[in-house]
């Protein structure tokens, strides 16, 4: 049972300002100067600030940017505490924390006194806490008439109870809202499952090509600002754009959630998609090792989707993955499957969380499904190259390749195929589209 926070407070921050642009470094000086500059603006003196913050899942260099803001807030503020936004991914090791914050094992305290970090405790109900509903006639509006449903925000208590909470974490495409970022740090990130379910099911109802990298606010994102507004403190962001596989910074915006993103998202845009003149018969998917199951390795089927040939196969190549998801269960029993073998299955699939299926169908993408003779086409394959074993894949309905019969530098140089180092960041899309 959740305990209900009231008395909303506007967000607070400084005019809004971007630095850098797309394919542009910013140096590690001017970042610096410029998260110095903001943080010595924000009326933030005394109060409970809660920095929301990535997993390893995003790539950014937190600790340059983790220390500038330690500096520049502690001896100002009455606590500082870094939530991590895990969504209801799984609780990060104090170990891979200690790691993405560049510090040796057990020297988190001394790098960073007066810092507490925690998890986004999304699975204890005792850290959370309600903030407010959004009603049917709301979710019909923002949804774009998609769903009419009321719905429960739940919110990490550490945040919503905060005297003021900073965001900060990249901005990338993203299959469910569009572009990532933003308030989306707060919904899914230290949200709970029924508005993650309900917004997860919106973004799967209106289809991966349909939302990811678009431009704007998107079905998703006005749901996902709707909800962010109902948290009490008062909300700033600093919102980075980070270069795929280097980590430099190519863009930095500060100020409330909606104005940083909506600046730094642009510059994602240009950024962070590639567009080809041709689609793609098959791709190679390395997938880095910050994805450690196929819930957040998936990325690399997502950025690819929009390019491939109809009956063209994406490669998800992971050798170090070896379960569909840590914290989802169900998927297994669920497997991988499009938007109208669930619609035309309800009775069967409808009790099933909402972000399962979304996932399902984000991962398998477009196709159709006959209930008549129970055969579904989808329009591209999928397969897992990784240590998740055959018959695993196989009842989840994606395709099984041994991963050690794979030499890389041979698919490379198939002209056939296109190998995508670092997969999970960069979109890619059709050139005219």
């Amino acid at each position: 049972m959740t305990t209900a926070v009231s008395a909303s407070s506007p967000s607070a921050t400084t005019a809004p300002e971007l630095i850098g642009g797309a394919h542009r470094h910013v140096a590690d000086d001017d970042l610096t100067s410029f998260i110095e500059r903001h943080l010595a603006a924000s009326p933030v003196d005394g109060s409970d600030v809660v920095l929301v913050i990535p997993d390893a899942t995003r790539s950014m260099p937190l600790p340059l940017v983790m220390r500038v803001v330690h500096r520049s807030l502690i001896d100002r503020v009455a606590s500082l505490t870094a939530v991590i936004a895990l969504g209801t991914h799984a609780y990060m090791e104090q170990s891979a924390i200690e790691a993405m914050f560049g510090v040796e094992p057990g020297g988190l305290a001394e790098a960073y006194p007066g810092l507490t970090v925690v998890n986004h405790e999304w699975a204890d109900p005792s850290m959370i806490v309600s903030v407010g509903r959004l009603s049917a006639n709301q979710i019909d509006q923002l949804s774009q008439g998609r769903m009419r449903e009321e719905v429960e925000v739940e919110i990490n208590r550490r945040v919503a109870e905060a005297g003021h909470v900073i965001v900060i974490g990249p901005v990338f495409p993203h299959e469910v809202v569009g572009i990532s970022g933003g308030n989306k740090y707060f919904v899914p990130g230290v949200a709970t499952h029924e508005i993650i379910d309900l917004t997860h099911w919106v973004g799967a109802l209106i289809g991966i090509d349909g939302t990811i990298g678009r431009r704007g606010t998107t079905a998703v994102r006005a749901i996902i600002d709707a909800a962010a507004a109902l948290i009490p403190a008062p909300r700033s962001a600093l919102c980075l754009v980070v270069e795929s596989g280097s980590g430099a910074v190519e863009a930095a915006a500060f100020g409330t959630p909606e104005e940083a993103w909506a600046l730094a998202s642009e510059v994602a845009a240009d950024s962070h998609i590639v567009y080809l003149d041709a689609p793609v018969n098959r791709m190679l998917a390395i997938m880095p090792r910050r994805y450690d199951d196929i819930w957040t390795a998936a990325k690399g089927c997502y950025k690819a989707q929009p390019v491939m040939a109809e009956g063209g196969e994406v490669v998800i190549y992971a050798p170090h993955i070896t379960e569909l998801s840590q914290t989802h269960p169900e998927i297994e029993k669920i497997g991988y499957h499009c938007m109208e073998f669930f619609l035309k299955q309800w009775d069967v699939y409808g009790d099933a969380p909402k972000s399962v299926l979304a996932h399902s169908t984000h991962v398998r993408g477009a196709g159709t499904y006959d209930p008549a003779t129970g055969v579904e086409r989808d329009r591209i394959r999928v397969t897992l190259a990784t240590g998740i074993p055959r018959e695993v894949c196989e009842r989840a309905n994606v395709g099984y390749l041994d991963p050690a019969t794979i030499d890389v530098d041979a698919w490379r140089a198939d002209p056939e195929i296109m190998v995508v180092d670092n997969a999970g960041e960069v979109l890619f899309r059709l050139a005219g589209e």
